[in-house]
């Protein structure tokens, strides 16, 4: 068996939103199809992948360094010890010939949207879930489809008020999330404030709200935040300033004693053990938001639950940025604390199979093989047309 070819398109998912660093009006990812000559049920076996919002399209790496080195690579060099399967960290490694350490940028973006790609071809091949392959290989055996998820929401939009505001997240707790997400550091700490407190205005029993600067802060800035956000029973405080700013996580850990959340921007196992070591992370509230397929793939991500194993942190503490059903399979498999959704954005990509609801802030993922984008109807026509 082998792979026979790999496709890549830059797709648009464009908005007029914002967060309080970045607008979406020209945001792009990239969709890759990796084929085989697996042939089930009459047709190739192909996976797919996409890279998380928030970063742009990888096609010129793909194209120019990472398709190339797969495709020219002897066939069973990529195969594992059976020669009847993919082996996702053979072909890691391949893509990452005459790559220096470090420089952990777009290339981790590239590398983590063909390693997804890879993952579902190795579970089709298979005939399994994603999340079953993934506890039979590296968790206890027994995977758990229900899976935590929170609703990511809450941007700046133009005209939208507080009442708008309050609509968006009333629809969340309607369609089953028990947390819910907005977005501050784009607007006065007083205006945010105002803008919390409408939230938490419409929240019952049982549901939290959970705040997210993306990085926008300086020091001074995120420990003025912080003294304000202690006044609310916050779900978390997230990304109060640089991703790499590990001595500003530290000392904002120092005055603000609610639950931290920050990860998503840290694209290496090195980056998130000098998070551990050095960004006053702790394991007993806070919570880390390494998206795999920003950050080098499902491989490096092992590696990365390997280090936070020898730090003294369960994997329960992960939550994925991206709300990508990819982060929704390893939650499941190896045991995650759950996983970001946007229920109104970035479409197609984002979401569940067609058919899973969001019961008391949990979702069921059906056994479908692979990571399960042949469930989703309006994302499986898209990667369909570009396998052909």
């Amino acid at each position: 068996m082998k792979i026979v070819n790999i496709l890549e398109s830059t797709r648009p998912i464009k908005s007029d939103i914002r967060n309080a660093y970045i607008d979406f009006s020209k945001m792009t990812l990239s969709l890759v199809a990796v084929v085989t000559d697996v042939i089930r049920d009459g047709r190739p076996v192909v996976g797919y992948g996409f890279n998380s919002n928030g970063r742009y399209g990888q096609g010129g790496l793909i194209r120019e360094r990472f398709l190339p080195r797969l495709l020219e690579a002897e066939p069973a060099s990529l195969l594992d010890e059976t020669g009847d399967n993919l082996d996702p960290h053979r072909i890691w490694a391949r893509m990452m010939i005459n790559e220096k350490p470090g420089g952990h940028g777009e290339r981790s973006v590239a590398v983590g949207t063909i390693d997804m790609a890879v993952w579902d071809a190795v579970a089709k091949i298979a005939g399994k879930p994603l999340y079953q392959l993934l506890a039979e290989r590296y968790g206890n055996g027994t995977p758990d489809p229900r899976v935590f998820v929170y609703a990511a929401g809450g941007y700046y939009y133009p005209g939208k008020g507080l009442e708008g505001l309050q609509r968006e997240m009333a629809s969340y707790l309607e369609r089953g999330y028990s947390v819910v997400k907005m977005k501050i550091g784009g607007a006065t700490l007083a205006q945010d404030c105002e803008r919390i407190e409408s939230v938490l205005r419409i929240l019952g029993p049982g549901q939290q709200l959970a705040v997210d600067a993306n990085g926008r802060f300086d020091l001074a800035t995120a420990i003025d935040y912080g003294r304000a956000l202690s006044q609310y029973p916050l779900f978390w405080y997230e990304e109060a300033g640089d991703p790499l700013d590990y001595e500003l996580q530290a000392k904002l850990g120092e005055v603000y004693a609610g639950p931290m959340a920050t990860g998503e921007n840290l694209f290496s196992m090195q980056d998130a053990r000098n998070l551990i070591r050095h960004g006053g992370m702790r394991p007993d509230r806070d919570w880390l938001q390494f998206d795999c397929a920003l950050s080098y793939g499902l491989v490096e991500y092992l590696r990365t639950l390997d280090m936070l194993k020898d730090h003294g942190w369960s994997p329960s503490r992960c939550i994925p940025h991206g709300g990508h059903q990819m982060s929704l399979a390893i939650a499941a498999g190896l045991g995650l604390g759950g996983n970001e959704s946007y229920p109104d954005l970035f479409q197609p990509y984002g979401g569940f199979p067609d058919g899973v609801k969001v019961q008391s802030g949990y979702v069921t993922l059906p056994p479908l093989p692979g990571i399960g984008f042949e469930g989703k109807a309006d994302l499986i026509a898209e990667m369909r047309a570009l396998a052909g």
